[in-house]
């Protein structure tokens, strides 16, 4: 299928799903994700984030990405998450993603309007869409740690001023969710999210998908997330995957791949289902 991610956005928003926005690590993950979504007939976006790229992967999934794509009916993206500063987004453009986050929400409001705004000028020269963020997400993911001392709830008047000063795409809120994994399920500020809903006008992004129940996940849903995040429980399921067949085909590594990829699948088709209008 044709990478794009911009009318995918818009058909999750429009049609009321979200679409699954996986991180992917290694081309046996990307492999594993497309097949399930195939199958689940679910429009996917693939993320590279800055773990992959310090371990220089960016251009190495890319580019397997889409050598396969042509391979499936649905439609596929490919995401750079958390991008810092315009260098890494020319690269991001260079390699052949079709879209990326803008994060430069540990900065103060007005440079992060700033930065993002010039990183979307860039972009929207050549119709690729960008994600921003607004408010500080708990948790930790790749470099990025926020201790919950110093998360920020984003609120419905920033969030209307920065779409508007920016001209984002979509937009990353911060409404209780958190990166890596929960000691205890969280508790979603619906209501903080409905009220961003009704006051703007794009796709908004729930990042920390991994561990949020499905009935919030749904109800987040409705109020305008059209693209939840998922990497902690998919590292988690293959790595585990990997380890539990190590014994049953210890001189066996395509066995062992496959075995793995099984267990990503399982985790991927659950949040598939999530996501579900």
């Amino acid at each position: 299928m044709t990478l794009a991610t911009g009318f995918i956005l818009q058909d999750a928003y429009k049609a009321g799903y979200a679409v699954p926005a996986f991180s992917v690590h290694s081309t046996d993950m990307v492999d594993a994700v497309l097949d399930e979504a195939e199958v689940e007939k679910m429009p996917v976006l693939l993320q590279i984030g800055q773990r992959a790229i310090r371990n220089g992967q960016m251009e190495t999934l890319t580019n397997h990405i889409r050598l396969v794509a042509s391979q499936y009916k649905i439609p596929i993206a490919i995401h750079l998450d958390h991008c810092r500063d315009t260098s890494q987004a020319v690269k991001a453009l260079r390699s052949g993603m079709t879209s990326f986050m803008m994060d430069a929400s540990a900065q103060t409001f007005s440079d992060n309007v700033r930065l993002t705004g010039e990183v979307v000028q860039m972009c929207h020269a050549i119709n690729m869409p960008v994600e921003g963020e607004l408010g500080a997400i708990g948790g930790v993911e790749d470099d990025i740690s926020v201790d919950d001392k110093d998360v920020v709830y984003t609120s419905v008047e920033a969030a209307v001023e920065f779409i508007e000063s920016t001209a984002v795409d979509s937009l990353a809120v911060a409404i209780g969710s958190a990166h890596g994994m929960y000691k205890r399920e969280p508790k979603l500020d619906l209501v903080r999210l409905e009220d961003i809903y009704h006051n703007t006008s794009v796709p908004l992004v729930l990042h920390g998908g991994s561990g949020i129940s499905q009935t919030q996940i749904r109800k987040a849903i409705k109020f305008g997330i059209a693209k939840i995040n998922f990497d902690t429980e998919l590292r988690l399921a293959y790595v585990k995957g990997l380890g539990s067949a190590v014994g049953k085909f210890p001189d066996d590594p395509f066995s062992l791949g496959e075995h793995a990829k099984q267990a990503l699948r399982t985790v991927v088709k659950e949040k598939i289902d999530y996501c579900r209008p």
